[in-house]
């Protein structure tokens, strides 16, 4: 029977009540949702040891000598790590570069929360580091679904990264003597993680932050705040431009130029509650996906183990301690359901699981992301959870009560080297946990439970960093390219500058040496197309004028893509949300409800797009994760797993890169495989142990 309580739960929420109920089992098979299609490869990676590939690539890709860049226009699509470090390369090297972004400053980016650190096989310690082990931490914390060739570049180039921060002031983290200060991430076993506190993210992207306002002021970036991409320009299969609403004025607007960069970041935000900043959309990448640009392996959602627990029900977004706690932190449950609602500090020692360390003896609490969140999400399922119970619903309609958290201890760090010195490597951290929480971290453990965080998946690109658009180059976390099912911590930032400062600056050279291209009009009929298709979803969306609020179908989505597409997948389960994501947007696109006009700063009409991309990309994560019957990374199929209760890949079914095609209004998404071919690392199933 429903409880008062929870009627009132479920309408805070707004989300219909059948959302949960029973329904009887699908006829469908994971066949019926996709077409196949044709294979893919990238050509662009020489067909050379994999030491030699990155230079032997810049030296075949073709120059464009320096008064020529002068002729020649790129345009950049975000100004985190990855855009701005391009678009401040770019700049120097002489193109004329248009860079666009919806925050009102380019330092409001989201690359500014990272916390914890940024990886470079730079090899401080001495402890057996190199670009090679770098190369091998990443493909096998990838559970072997990254492609090789990419993520030995990164490897290779990641030493670059730290020189070029340090000769921009980034103010990393010293040892006594001077020397740069490193620390240990999950899923390696040794220490080459940079860092300034838990505030890398932001010192790093003040850094390129700085060189992309000197380029302004030089004159060779317009830099445009406040604009968000909302279509992409394609003439004749090759990226020509984009289309911006002004968010200030409603103005929708085209661009153009030779080239196109996006380096929009992830979207985690498609299950509403994660880490990300609210602001953080798929609809750069999602448009350019109907315009041809596929998709790869969009199901690969990376959980982030070390997330303060949910509170309530109004929360619009959860806040991450960084995983560099755990350098430091043990984490812990208690060994009895009976004592979890014990004060921590009254359970002795040998009435507590340091579970990581009992299972994983080699790494402890230092094991990759994916692993400590179901481990985390396992203890709190046997009843061991700490916190707050709160009442779920199984999708049979069963009930239980539940803590959803476990602890993170610094007792014996502080014991160990005393509370001064824990403070000044995490200090802001435990700040801002107690402000959160109410809670004092120094005498008490933090409590933590596994949240939506980074998304491997993104927009399929070739070596190159080029997508299937000829002309539309893709960046960072928008791309696909370099975690495989699950991203190793401290590897975003390294990617994002590795993309912006070294790798696209590179390539996009080879591209722009056949421009400059004809000249487009605002007459042209793709930019008329383009504007007036953008204008249209604008009108449309005001038109409705429906009974429900754009944030009630987000959260619904988020709460149907957490249950049923998050740490757990199954057949069933995926069925299942397929169709209410189905029933969800045909409800949306007739009873979503957008106050006010366009001429406006409207937050309520861009959170509507925003959303309505959110929902079809939702719909291909669930068709791609049904289709990948094997558990991979963070992408866990409760059909395929061990004895032991660990991910089961299937290399002889699954070792390929999904890249989906959008199949049309109405059609079915398509699937290109690229294989993945593993030259210089031995397949293996991954072990912690």
């Amino acid at each position: 029977m429903t409880t008062t309580e929870e009627v009132t739960h479920l309408e805070r929420l707004d989300i219909p009540r059948n959302l949960q109920s029973p329904t009887a089992p699908s006829t469908k098979t994971p066949t019926d949702f996709f077409v196949e299609g044709a294979d893919i490869s990238d050509g662009k990676a020489p067909d050379v040891g994999i030491s030699e590939m990155w230079k032997t690539r810049q030296f075949q890709a073709r120059l464009v000598n320096p008064s020529n860049r002068r002729k020649l226009s790129v345009i950049i699509v975000g100004t985190g790590l990855a855009g701005g470090a391009a678009a401040a390369t770019l700049g120097e090297a002489g193109y004329n570069v248009l860079n666009f972004c919806y925050q009102d400053s380019p330092r409001r980016a989201h690359s500014i929360a990272a916390q914890g650190g940024i990886n470079a096989a730079k090899n401080y310690r001495n402890d057996g580091d190199s670009t090679f082990r770098l190369f091998y931490d990443t493909v096998k914390g990838g559970d072997y679904r990254s492609r090789e060739t990419n993520v030995y570049r990164l490897a290779e180039v990641s030493a670059n990264i730290i020189d070029q921060c340090v000769a921009q002031g980034v103010p990393f983290a010293r040892e006594y003597g001077g020397l740069l200060d490193t620390r240990s991430f999950g899923g390696v076993q040794v220490q080459r993680t940079f860092y300034a506190r838990g505030q890398t993210g932001q010192q790093l992207l003040i850094g390129a932050y700085q060189q992309l306002e000197r380029q302004v002021a030089a004159g060779t970036v317009k830099m445009h705040t406040r604009h968000e991409m909302v279509e992409v320009i394609v003439v004749d299969g090759v990226a020509r431009g984009i289309v911006t609403r002004n968010m200030v004025n409603g103005k929708i607007e085209s661009w153009t130029a030779d080239a196109v960069v996006l380096a929009t970041g992830g979207y985690g935000n498609v299950f509403f509650l994660s880490t990300n900043a609210m602001g953080c959309n798929v609809t750069a990448t999602w448009r350019a996906h109907r315009k041809g640009a596929y998709f790869g392996n969009p199901c690969y959602t990376q959980i982030h183990p070390t997330c303060i627990p949910v509170h309530g029900d109004t929360q619009s977004k959860l806040t991450l301690m960084s995983e560099s706690l755990r350098n430091d932190g043990r984490i812990w449950v208690p060994k009895r359901a009976e004592d979890c609602q014990k004060d921590p500090r009254q359970i002795p020692e040998e009435d507590r699981d340091y579970y990581l360390e009992r299972i994983y003896p080699s790494f402890g609490n230092l094991v990759p992301r994916d692993i400590a969140s179901r481990q985390a999400k396992n203890m709190c399922d046997e009843g061991r959870g700490v916190g707050p119970a709160i009442t779920e619903r199984a999708p049979d309609g069963t009930e239980s009560k539940v803590s959803r958290g476990v602890y993170l201890d610094f007792a014996d760090a502080i014991a160990r080297l005393g509370q001064p010195a824990v403070s000044a490597k995490y200090g802001n951290l435990f700040d801002m946990y107690a402000q959160i929480t109410g809670e004092n971290p120094y005498e008490t453990p933090m409590r933590i439970y596994p949240a939506v965080h980074y998304t491997m998946g993104g927009l399929w690109v070739d070596y190159d960093l080029q997508s299937s658009i000829t002309g539309l180059y893709v960046t960072g976390e928008a791309n696909f390219s370099d975690h495989g099912a699950n991203r190793l911590g401290a590897s975003a930032l390294m990617q994002g500058l590795a993309d912006g400062y070294f790798v696209l600056p590179n390539t996009i050279n080879d591209y722009l040496a056949d421009a400059p291209y004809e000249k487009l009009s605002a007459e042209h009929p793709a930019v008329v197309e383009a504007v007036e298709s953008a204008k249209a979803r604008v009108e449309r969306l005001l038109s409705i004028q429906g009974t429900r609020s754009v944030d009630s179908f987000h959260k619904e989505l988020g709460h149907i893509m957490w249950e049923y597409c998050g740490m757990y997948r199954t057949e069933e389960g995926l069925i299942k949300a397929i169709g209410l994501i189905q029933e969800l947007k045909e409800e949306f696109w007739s009873n979503v409800r957008v106050t006010g006009v366009n001429e406006d700063f409207n937050q309520a009409l861009e959170r509507a797009g925003r959303v309505a991309d959110f929902i079809e990309l939702g719909e291909l994560m669930c068709v791609d994760a049904l289709h990948r019957r094997e558990s991979c990374g963070g992408h866990f199929r409760g059909e395929s797993q061990t004895p032991e209760g660990e991910a089961l890949r299937h290399d002889d079914e699954f070792l390929y890169v999904a890249a989906w095609e959008f199949g049309g209004e109405g059609g079915k998404p398509v699937l290109h495989r690229e294989p993945l071919v593993y030259k210089a690392i031995e397949l293996k199933q991954r072990s912690y142990t």
